[in-house]
């Protein structure tokens, strides 16, 4: 019989109420080996959502075998699933594939340790080359960018083709200077985009995509991007939108600027709707697509070529070209994980002047 561990872990006891909780963690078994957590990354839309009850899980229910909302049941409290974005030490091992003392990167939440098992989850390794904080973004948040870029190759170039193809010598726009947004921004120029802007309404947001080198406009400047990428008569306009903004407006300016019969990548979550949208606009008029691209699934077809670990080993490369300015311009707070709980309550309850851009906490 296998024995237990307590871990320490952030949870939500109620909307508006995150807190350290205990829980209990399997000591590892064949095949198996314990992480102590060093470092787990905050989402600050995903993880805001929970603490508040607004996700559609909590707030009217879901079918997984329907995959429909409002016809499940609701989910209750506590709730023990935030955070997706950690780094860890292998202490104990009972497999040669995780060798004790090494670094990986998992997503399993805000919590002191956990038992890895490969066979059931990515345990990916971050390189002793690379900055053991940047490891946050292996697991899931780049994979998540990269899956963009996918979803891009596979509406513009078909499903055959790399992980590039769908930005390489195209105009590309990104909406939302966010972190997915300024990642899948340099991933696009480090994949050939002709071009490459970042709409962004927020004057210190668009600050951080200039210091990062990419070029920005206000976060409804449509008609700016139209003005920069002119193809000829009645054809201006972005090829490509990578729409990474939570927010109706921002998907309903990515619409307005593409070109003709092009495409929206929707990495976006709208929790309240998305009133803002006209698709009896130019969505009509101009042939538009919108696909989402969600880290649940890459492209249909391209699941055998793109597991967890080919998206993370793109993120890697990235990271290893631009680690030390994603560091400098994009980790804005590292905060002491006992004060995870009070960061997040003020994140929810929009109580902080100016939020952080990436806040990672330090175990």
């Amino acid at each position: 019989m296998r024995t237990v561990r307590t871990v320490r872990t952030i949870g939500v006891v109620a909307p508006g109420e995150p807190a350290v909780l205990e829980t209990d963690e399997p000591d590892p078994g064949p095949g198996q080996a314990w992480v102590r957590t060093e470092y787990s990354g905050v989402s600050a839309g995903t993880e805001v959502a929970l603490v508040r009850g607004t996700d559609p899980q909590h707030a009217v229910g879901w079918d997984p075998d329907l995959r429909a909302f409002g016809a499940g049941p609701v989910a209750g409290y506590p709730e023990l699933r935030l955070g997706y974005m950690e780094v860890g030490v292998i202490t104990e091992s009972r497999t040669p594939d995780l060798v004790e003392g090494s670094r990986v990167a998992m997503a399993y939440g805000h919590r002191t340790g956990r038992c890895a098992d490969p066979s059931a989850v990515p345990v990916l390794p971050v390189p002793d080359d690379l900055d053991p904080l940047l490891g946050v973004y292996l697991a899931q948040m780049g994979p998540i960018c990269v899956n963009g870029l996918l979803h891009a190759t596979a509406q513009l170039a078909g499903p055959g083709g790399g992980v590039g193809d769908g930005v390489r010598g195209r105009h590309v726009l990104v909406t939302g200077a966010g972190v997915i947004g300024l990642l899948s921004a340099l991933l696009a120029v480090r994949h050939g985009a002709a071009d490459v802007v970042v709409a962004e309404p927020s004057p210190q947001r668009r600050a951080v995509a200039e210091a990062l080198g990419l070029a920005t406009v206000d976060g409804d400047a449509w008609a700016e991007v139209k003005q920069r990428w002119r193809h000829g008569p009645g054809d201006a306009g972005a090829d490509l939108v990578l729409q990474c903004r939570g927010h109706d407006t921002a998907l309903a300016t990515g619409l307005k600027a593409l070109r003709p019969q092009g495409v929206v990548v929707d990495l976006g979550f709208y929790q309240g709707g998305a009133g803002a949208v006209r698709l009896g606009e130019e969505f009509h008029h101009d042939g538009l697509s919108v696909v989402c691209a969600q880290i649940s699934r890459v492209p249909r077809g391209m699941a055998p070529a793109w597991p967890r670990a080919a998206l993370a080993a793109v993120t890697l490369d990235l990271l290893r070209e631009r680690g030390d300015d994603v560091r400098r311009h994009l980790v804005t707070d590292v905060v002491p994980f006992d004060e995870g709980p009070a960061l997040l309550a003020d994140l929810a309850g929009r109580r902080l002047p100016a939020p952080p851009l990436q806040a990672v906490l330090r175990f």
